[in-house]
């Protein structure tokens, strides 16, 4: 029963470790065990990380390449991503500099409203006179066919022939007031006509550039909005597109 007495735990004294010693109270706290154990397994996982790195560049194909090698760099120990400009116009950055993103909306609305009325008054029909097509008249002799008017056939002015839309006939032509059968008046209408639609091209792509440039505004006063999470940048912008940014689900109260 001593015997047991003496192998029994309950009685034996509590390990303890010792405390730094006055003499070297100016090295600092003496390390103990369980600081030992979380400085040697942060040493063996860099070790084995160094073993991994070292495995991988002897491996390594020496004719490898990928762009993310170009876009990245590695500055005081930390690697950093090379973050593209985005890129703007001369007219762009002269309008976001100087003017506001009202001033630019009423724009781009302006523009808009003509764009509707030119539309509305061309009605983009007159594509189908330059599409490439035949049109087959069938007579019954060949002497027919050399007497054959294709004006007479149609009932209409000569002038209007090379017209595949609103081609007039000869009974609505007499009830008009106008000379439409003049034909220097039918030049300046078709001047007139193709005035009209290089006004509409140019006002579309007007419209289309105040359209960026009103998204890049519009994103540039988001982005001055500070919060806890930033927001990260997906894709950067160009001439003909703003950049778009990714912000971090946020959960309101």
């Amino acid at each position: 029963m001593s015997s047991w007495k003496k192998a029994s735990k309950t009685n034996q004294r509590t390990h303890r470790e010792r405390h730094q010693p006055a003499s070297r109270a100016h090295l600092g706290l003496l390390e103990k065990k369980k600081d030992y154990k979380l400085r040697a397994k942060d040493r063996h996982e860099k070790e084995a990380t160094l073993k991994l790195l070292k495995k991988r560049a002897l491996n390594r194909n020496p004719d490898e390449f990928y762009f993310h090698m170009i876009n990245s760099r590695v500055k005081d120990g930390v690697h950093h991503e090379l973050d593209k400009e985005d890129e703007h116009t001369p007219e762009q950055i002269q309008l976001m500099q100087t003017q506001d993103l009202k001033y630019i909306a009423t724009k781009r609305k302006m523009e808009s409203n003509k764009i509707n009325r030119l539309q509305a008054q061309l009605h983009l029909i007159d594509v189908a006179n330059n599409t490439e097509n035949k049109h087959t008249f069938f007579v019954d002799n060949v002497k027919e066919a050399k007497k054959f008017d294709v004006a007479t056939h149609l009932n209409t002015h000569p002038a209007l022939l090379n017209r595949r839309t609103n081609r007039l006939q000869l009974e609505k032509l007499k009830k008009l007031s106008l000379p439409v059968l003049d034909e220097q008046l039918l030049k300046k209408a078709e001047i007139h006509k193709k005035q009209a639609y290089k006004e509409l091209s140019k006002r579309i792509q007007r419209e289309k550039e105040l359209s960026i440039i009103q998204q890049k505004l519009e994103i540039k006063r988001h982005l001055q909005n500070k919060t806890d999470l930033p927001p990260k940048r997906v894709k950067p912008g160009s001439k003909d597109a703003p950049p778009i940014y990714e912000w971090p689900f946020e959960r309101k109260r």
